[in-house]
């Protein structure tokens, strides 16, 4: 039986584990570790495949999972950095859904932070004094529909310092769609009202944190005003122009290809026509969204354009 076509899957574990074909982009990893740069902002387009890695470099990393099973027959495990895999304390958020007006994306925020400290809550056990009243802001913060995104700012920087406390490790930080809310709160009006919690967060976490190994953001553009990243001058951003990370979104030629032989189809002159026409640094790039539904339905249609209002 054929392996499923995982259009649309957002989860790698899942991905893995449930008969899909998987295109292996693994090795992501490896230059992730080997670039060593202390916070990474890669901006793609929307359905390139930013949520399937990030959520892929987080399966690895985390220290509370065993993902041998997961990284079975991947290209990381022939490498010297699978001795890195759950090795670290890891905090893995998406802002993918944090859409609505001000009172809905605020309150998504909140109850993605609620899960996370639901989560990690065994960590929690042995604080200090100033520790438990800082915690105990914070979960007032997050439970409290009336206080601010502004009032929790410290919410992940003080998450991070109580993992490295707990685990004696630094911390690895995984953001999906860093620029979701950014994105509605301008186009909902409410920008100057979430911009400084949402800038402070960040800030906080990425810049002033001690407990940070490494991060990386993904989003579909950077969000430069008002300067959010402007004194964020440990960020390295990799754009569709630059060579960094340029094969892992979207698939190259050669995965097109395999993708399509394999559910008996070819990669013939108007499947290139229609779905290649991206360059990311100096790689020729096709659009896996339109791929797979095209591995899918069988036919030829311009499938991306459907997938954003924005």
């Amino acid at each position: 039986m054929k392996k499923r076509i995982p259009v649309g899957l957002k989860d790698y574990e899942k991905l893995r584990n449930e008969n899909y074909y998987v295109v292996d982009k693994t090795l992501m990893i490896k230059d992730f570790l080997e670039r060593g740069n202390e916070v990474t902002l890669i901006t793609r387009p929307r359905r390139f495949g930013k949520t399937i890695n990030i959520s892929m470099m987080a399966e690895f990393f985390d220290i509370t999972k065993n993902s041998k099973k997961l990284f079975k027959n991947t290209k990381i495990i022939n490498t010297e950095y699978v001795s890195e895999m759950n090795q670290y304390p890891t905090v893995f958020i998406s802002f993918a859904d944090a859409k609505g007006d001000k009172d809905i994306v605020t309150k998504h925020i909140k109850s993605y932070f609620r899960s996370l400290y639901n989560d990690y809550d065994f960590i929690f056990k042995n604080l200090t004094r100033l520790e438990t009243y800082d915690y105990e802001t914070i979960i007032h913060g997050l439970t409290n529909e009336k206080i601010e995104l502004k009032h929790i700012s410290d919410s992940l920087a003080f998450l991070m310092r109580i993992l490295e406390k707990y685990y004696n490790k630094k911390v690895m930080v995984f953001i999906d769609e860093y620029d979701t809310p950014f994105i509605e709160a301008h186009l909902g009006g409410f920008y100057e009202e979430i911009r400084d919690g949402l800038s402070s967060m960040l800030h906080n976490a990425l810049k002033t944190s001690t407990s940070l190994q490494y991060a990386m953001m993904t989003g579909i553009q950077r969000v430069a005003k008002e300067n959010i990243f402007s004194d964020l001058n440990n960020l390295v951003v990799c754009t569709v122009k630059d060579p960094e990370y340029a094969q892992y979104f979207g698939f190259t030629e050669e995965e097109t290809k395999k993708a399509l032989e394999y559910y008996d189809m070819s990669l013939n002159s108007e499947v290139k026509s229609m779905y290649n026409g991206y360059h990311f640094g100096n790689n020729e790039i096709y659009n896996p969204w339109s791929v797979l539904n095209y591995a899918s339905r069988k036919v030829l249609e311009p499938y991306w354009i459907n997938t954003s209002s924005n």
